[in-house]
């Protein structure tokens, strides 16, 4: 089974219920992580989310099939988490499929979520004719298909908002649904909405839990970082502790930036220029006129192949502060201390 973010949605539920193996790949890491989440939600006994690393995968591949088929420390069900970069999670995919049908037994499902690869990788052949598999493909989001799905979110918690409100909402996410996501949910805890009592939301209610996100947004800290700025980085370090901003947030900020930065990159090509892309691709590339200074920026510092080793330095970042929720601010400000001074060699 295959879909793209256009069909996942009217897809989703059929595929939960039918599929044991789900493959989210594509340039959109955040539509195709948050596909993922939303596919965990629908899985008919879903019970306990046991995470893996692709890296773990590509060392021991048979490591995949004896956790899937392990029952919980409480004999519960479970589904199987997995962060990939390109085709690490192959082998251990193709072990579990084969020893499946050698008559192993049933597995838990499997979500991986594949930076780095697209329905044409290898380990998506491998999946895309099975009846119970699925590979779904993520494309940079555009301002409208974000706002959509803002709207989509909204509606299952609860809350009523129109579509000007749906773009802000998008806007200040950076075209982000995970982080798009997590504004919804404190949007209907403000508003006491849930399905069963929707709220109305106003413009006021969007203010008033949306000033400190925008005083406060991540932005100045990622584009610091990109920049190599090492001298405003310590200032920027310092106003996350104060504000208490949330670890994981912030590092999906800079991962959606650094996507846009190799998205932007791949467009112009290694002659290109960044001052030759005229409204329309600047508009197809999601770069707002109040952030062309800081991408133009960014681009220089930021070739083909340094741009290659930010995208597993990230991936593996993730991986660390996900595991380590107590140290994740220590651990985030480490890891952009190192990549910002990275940005800085030329």
């Amino acid at each position: 089974m295959k879909a793209t973010q256009r069909d996942f949605a009217s897809n989703a539920r059929r595929a939960a219920e039918q599929c044991g193996i789900f493959f989210f790949c594509g340039p959109d890491e955040a539509g195709a992580s948050a596909a993922a989440q939303s596919i965990a939600q629908l899985l008919p006994e879903a019970g306990e989310r046991i995470e893996l690393s692709g890296a773990d995968l590509r060392k021991d591949p048979a490591l995949l099939g004896d956790e899937a088929r392990s029952g919980s420390l409480f004999g519960d069900k479970r589904h199987i988490y997995v962060r990939a970069n390109g085709d690490e999670a192959h082998d251990a995919l193709q072990v579990l499929i084969e020893t499946g049908d050698a008559g192993a037994g049933q597995a838990a499902p499997v979500l991986v979520v594949a930076s780095a690869a697209t329905d044409k990788s290898r380990t998506a052949k491998l999946l895309e004719k099975r009846k119970d598999a699925l590979v779904a493909m993520f494309y940079p989001p555009d301002l409208s298909s974000v706002s959509a799905s803002v709207r989509q979110m909204a509606d299952a918690a609860g809350l009523r908002l129109g579509g000007d409100l749906a773009e802000r909402i998008a806007r200040a996410a950076g075209l982000d649904v995970r982080l798009a996501q997590s504004e919804i949910t404190k949007l209907a805890t403000y508003c006491d909405a849930s399905p069963q009592s929707p709220r109305q939301l106003s413009a006021e209610d969007l203010e008033a839990v949306g000033a400190a996100t925008e005083e406060d947004g991540f932005m100045p800290l990622v584009n610091a970082v990109l920049k190599g700025d090492t001298g405003r980085l310590d200032r920027e370090l310092r106003r996350m502790r104060e504000h208490g901003m949330n670890p994981v947030g912030v590092l999906l900020a800079v991962e959606r930036r650094a996507a846009q930065l190799a998205q932007i990159a791949a467009a112009l090509g290694p002659r290109g220029s960044f001052d030759g892309l005229d409204r329309g691709a600047k508009a197809r590339l999601g770069i707002f006129f109040r952030d062309e200074r800081d991408i133009r920026e960014q681009l220089a510092s930021w070739h083909r192949r340094k741009l290659e080793r930010l995208g597993p330095r990230l991936i593996e970042l993730h991986r660390q502060l996900l595991g380590n929720s107590q140290a994740a601010e220590m651990l985030l400000a480490q890891g952009l201390t190192e990549i910002a001074r990275f940005a800085a060699r030329r």
